[in-house]
């Protein structure tokens, strides 16, 4: 899959700078870091999809974010860096102490597409093996998303459609049923 650059490289910066000024204004004085929108560049106002991820000494420590293109990126960054540290129901809130340890990765997700209809489980396998996209599923009200660097550690097609089906609290093969929806994405990555 092509590496999408939504971000130029100073925005990236930017963004990475404004998410750890978030952690370490509230970790403070538990206030919310509030943003001058009108100097901010057009870019870092249009509305996207963001996922802040937070990692001490290369493990999860928390990822939270929306695939919806509500917010614009600065306060999509900015609510969902406290959203990964302190209500990822994965792990405890972060604590002052661990911020020293934490690295940050941000995610701007491109639109969904709604995945092709393939006609073999083979097709759709392949498919996904060449492509890693983001990937959405939805059965009534049951959901999950896997952003597309999850590909880094789940490299087989099945096990990452099984792992995303549990985590949406289906049967690890449900992803074989014709009546999941199931929505693929691309994401500009960036980290610290």
């Amino acid at each position: 899959m092509p590496v999408l650059l939504i971000m130029n490289q100073k925005n990236k910066e930017y963004l990475l700078q404004l998410s750890r000024r978030t952690l370490e204004k509230y970790f403070q004085n538990k206030e919310i870091l509030m943003i001058e929108e009108d100097e901010l560049e057009n870019s870092l106002k249009e509305r996207k999809g963001v996922f802040v991820t937070l990692w001490k000494n290369q493990s999860l420590r928390g990822c939270i974010g929306s695939l919806e293109e509500t917010k614009p990126i600065f306060e999509g960054v900015v609510e969902n860096t406290l959203a990964s540290a302190l209500y990822d129901p994965r792990f405890p809130p972060l604590s002052k102490e661990e911020l020293k340890d934490v690295k940050i990765e941000i995610s701007i997700i491109e639109p969904l597409k709604k995945l092709p209809d393939f006609k073999k489980e083979e097709d759709l396998l392949n498919y996904l093996e060449k492509n890693k996209p983001g990937l959405l599923i939805k059965k009534g009200a049951f959901q999950a998303t896997f952003l597309p660097q999850v590909w880094e550690e789940l490299k087989d097609p099945e096990l990452f459609l099984s792992r995303l089906c549990q985590k949406a609290g289906l049967a690890p093969d449900e992803w074989k049923n014709k009546d999941l929806k199931m929505y693929e994405y691309e994401a500009d990555v960036f980290k610290e």
